[in-house]
């Protein structure tokens, strides 16, 4: 429970500290990560001209505070107690101009205290008739007023006339003034357990000394108020017309609520007339001096327009966020929401309203670097690329398999059909397949993974059930007849196998993983077993070649993740933890092949992303980021020129698309692309079937329940007419081989040549000459400029000519051309012509 007096209290220029009474069990308190007392507070207040002077009311006895930076341990017991020995004390209050110099309030009498001075208080004021609720004082410090429950006020200078809005909201919560503004005569009610914020403004009437309170708005909030606090007037954010900012403690938070003031020119302008010169932060003299008579003022200073940033003070639990409310029309204050912290716990101090000029900066801030691809878009293309009427599609392919291949000139397709049939489409012939039934592939045996060989579209690699893999020749224009004896079967593995992998460098090098246990690497031309590989202990989930060729990473269902080095050690050369799920996983080298990049589960079975370092795989992954919650393992697609990975699963209708970089983040989200309805799968193609004209960084095939349809990934960007070469780096010829299989094993080495994709009728935009900006619309002067009423006139008299024409012009009759004489036929005439 909250004492009723119980307040939260700002330092006038330590804007990044604020206290809040927070209770645990009875009796410890904590103030942020400050622990003072052993009986519960009954007030507290801050020495507005000495920022680390914290004053603590504590039933019998007043604690004084000297704090220390927020970056250092705070004192963990008072440097002063003050025992006045007068019962229970209720309230405590620093005097506004004389430091050292506080009023505390008994239970029926306030006390003057000199904190230089612990033997005995200044002064015992005349003692109330009641239990004293409030003390308050004047802004230059000549007067103290106090209240108490009888209803009597004491050196109150001035006079209210009774609020409208307390009569109407009188539930049984007390409204205090927070604060008379200073400058602008407004006052600010609270009251705590309610809802409503209201907000006056102090009128004079005929006398001096009278005041009316004019309602000018409220703000509703979400929770109901535990305490206020008014942040301090150099805290503003000026630029913003912001004139006043409070701090609304709630239950599990504290909200700032901004009022600001609709100007035109706000954030651009100094408004002079809202902000008169405030109070500085030195003390103009001592409690001793004040006492014998002095009456000194704090100078004042003009208002900075520079202003500090802070962050949101929130529970661990639960968050909040800034609510504003202009002083024109009342709002409300905004839901709760998480900060944009990704730390948790107690942070210190509120954000100010940015201005318009800086909102893009501090949304930049905010969100942390961001990719120049993040509003890639994915489109389907047109119909007449789209290959329709697939029928008896095989959807029931293992989670190590892909689902479907492709390279640039054809497609491979399993059937559901007895005898592990594949269906070869050219992608030259788009259009509806006949009903009919087409030639196929022939394997005898289910299929459960294959692979077009990348420096040849016609051959086609199939591994089935049986431990076999098949190496099948397509003919020059695809199939006309069935095919039924493969051109080579490689045979070694004692159980079924998982997948297939061709290297990206070597001709007729293919590795393969098995239920045995093992990775074994072939010899395509001599069908031979040339290199097993170990140290597996579960099943397989996928393999991944580096960019160079030189190295293999495996993860595996026993929760590691390998790299192996095929031609020196059948062990692994690294090893370290993979994703704790156990549903499937993927590998793929990135950045240039000094990362390893895997998406699998994690124990909740979510699906998510996970970053290794290549030379240092026993430490685990750098970063994660968790993607979303579905069945079906991400297959990964890396495009080495763009660092983009793309990434969806079977049965997805989501594709997932980040940039991969090697600072953190490390992985920056893009736009992903919604299919509308589930694929199942994506092949992608090489980068020469991209169109740069269009900034298409990739294109792939989705295969639908009866369809394969292209889907381009576009960069937007304005200049089309130029080359893109910031995005479009020279590409690797992957379609050629760099060595064959034999000198790999030998121990040599190969690298891909690369080329430039830019057409020659293209500029790099790099190049592109520097045009002066072009103004889209006439400048608001134009609009805005007074006209004469003789100006108005003879503009709306030219419009109506215009319409009307030139009285000059002939008519459209007068270029007619009328018959002669001789060629008009009497009445008569007709009569005989017509009858004779």
């Amino acid at each position: 429970t909250y004492n009723t007096h119980t307040r939260v209290v700002c330092s006038a220029h330590d804007l990044q500290r604020t206290f809040i009474p927070l209770i645990f069990c009875q009796r410890d308190i904590l103030f942020l990560q400050l622990g003072c007392a052993d009986n519960p507070i009954q007030n507290c207040d801050m020495f507005c001209l000495i920022t680390e002077a914290l004053s603590v009311c504590v039933c019998v006895q007043v604690k004084l505070w000297r704090l220390c930076d927020p970056e250092l341990q705070q004192p963990s017991s008072p440097e002063l107690t003050l025992r006045p020995g007068h019962g229970r004390l209720e309230l405590v209050a620093f005097h506004p101009t004389s430091s050292g110099l506080l009023a505390v309030g008994a239970t029926k009498s306030p006390l003057l205290w000199d904190t230089s001075r612990q033997d005995a208080p200044l002064a015992v004021l005349e003692q109330h008739g009641d239990q004293l609720q409030s003390l308050s004082w004047k802004q230059d410090g000549s007067l103290l007023a106090s209240s108490c429950k009888v209803i009597t006020t004491h050196h109150i200078p001035v006079s209210f006339m009774a609020s409208p809005f307390m009569s109407k909201h009188d539930n049984g919560n007390v409204l205090f003034p927070l604060q008379l503004h200073p400058c602008l005569l407004v006052c600010y009610l609270f009251g705590q357990t309610v809802t409503a914020t209201p907000f006056y403004d102090l009128i004079p009437l005929s006398s001096s000394l009278s005041l009316t309170l004019s309602l000018v708005s409220h703000c509703l909030a979400d929770t109901s108020t535990r305490g206020v606090a008014m942040v301090p007037k150099l805290a503003l954010d000026v630029m913003s017309c912001e004139v006043m900012r409070v701090l609304q403690l709630t239950d599990s938070c504290i909200v700032p609520i901004s009022y600001q003031v609709p100007r035109k020119g706000s954030g651009q302008e100094f408004h002079d007339d809202l902000y008169p010169d405030t109070v500085g932060t030195t003390p103009a003299m001592s409690a001793d001096e004040w006492w014998q008579g002095g009456n000194k003022q704090v100078k004042k200073n003009l208002h900075s327009t520079t202003n500090s940033h802070p962050t949101v003070l929130q529970d661990p639990a639960r968050g909040c966020s800034t609510s504003s409310s202009p002083l024109s029309t009342p709002s409300s204050s905004a839901a709760p929401s998480r900060s944009p912290s990704s730390t948790s716990g107690l942070s210190s101090g509120f954000l100010p309203s940015p201005s318009p000029s800086q909102s893009a900066k501090a949304i930049q801030n905010l969100l942390g670097p961001t990719s120049k691809f993040r509003h890639i878009q994915g489109a389907v293309m047109h119909r007449d690329t789209h290959i329709t009427n697939l029928r008896g599609l095989n959807l029931t392919t293992p989670g190590e398999s892909d689902g479907f291949c492709a390279n640039s000139q054809r497609v491979a397709v399993p059937l559901a059909i007895s005898g592990g049939q594949i269906a070869i489409l050219e992608r030259s012939q788009p259009g509806r397949l006949p009903d009919t039934s087409m030639p196929t592939i022939q394997n005898s045996v289910n299929v459960v993974d294959f692979s077009w060989d990348p420096f040849d579209t016609h051959q086609l690699a199939v591994a089935g059930d049986d431990a076999k893999i098949r190496v099948w020749q397509v003919p020059e224009g695809g199939l006309t007849e069935t095919l039924t004896e493969p051109e080579v079967i490689l045979q070694g593995h004692t159980e079924k196998i998982y997948s297939i992998k061709y290297h990206p460098l070597a001709s007729g090098l293919l590795v393969s993983s098995s239920y045995d246990l093992t990775v074994r690497l072939w010899d395509v031309d001599s069908g031979e077993e040339v290199k097993i590989l170990s140290g597996h202990q579960d099943q397989i989930f996928g393999m991944a070649w580096s960019p160079d060729g030189k190295l293999l990473a495996t993860v595996c269902k026993d929760g590691k993740v390998r790299i192996y080095d095929p031609r020196k050690s059948a062990e692994p050369v690294q090893e370290g933890p993979g994703p704790e799920g156990h549903r499937g996983a993927r590998v793929v080298w990135v950045c240039e092949g000094k990362y390893l990049l895997v998406s699998g589960f994690d124990s909740r079975s979510e699906r998510g992303l996970y970053l290794y370092a290549a030379d240092s795989l026993s430490t685990g992954a750098i970063d994660t980021a968790m993607v979303d919650v579905s069945p079906s393992t991400l297959i990964p697609f890396y495009d080495p020129d763009t660092s983009v990975v793309i990434l969806t699963g079977k049965g997805d209708t989501r594709v997932h698309i980040y940039e991969v970089v090697t600072e953190a983040p490390h992985f920056m989200p893009c736009s992903s692309f919604n299919s509308p309805e589930p694929h199942k799968g994506l092949a992608f193609l090489p980068k020469t079937e991209c169109s740069v004209r269009d900034v298409e960084i990739a294109v792939g095939l989705m295969l639908t329940k009866t369809t394969i349809e292209p889907v381009a990934f576009r960069v937007p960007r304005v200049k089309k007419e130029f080359f893109q070469d910031d995005v479009y780096t020279d590409t690797a010829v992957c379609w050629e081989p760099a060595l064959t299989a034999s000198a790999w094993l030998s121990g040599m080495n190969g690298h891909h040549k690369k080329i430039s994709l830019k057409p020659k009728d293209m500029t790099p935009v790099s190049e592109a000459p520097k045009e002066a900006p072009v103004r889209k619309y006439l400048p608001s002067s134009v609009y805005l400029e007074e006209k004469t009423d003789e100006q108005k006139k003879e503009e709306l008299l030219t419009a109506m000519v215009a319409k009307l024409g030139n009285m000059d012009d002939p008519l459209p009759q007068e270029s007619f051309e009328g018959v002669d004489e001789d060629e008009w036929v009497s009445d008569c005439d007709r009569k005989e012509v017509f009858h004779p």
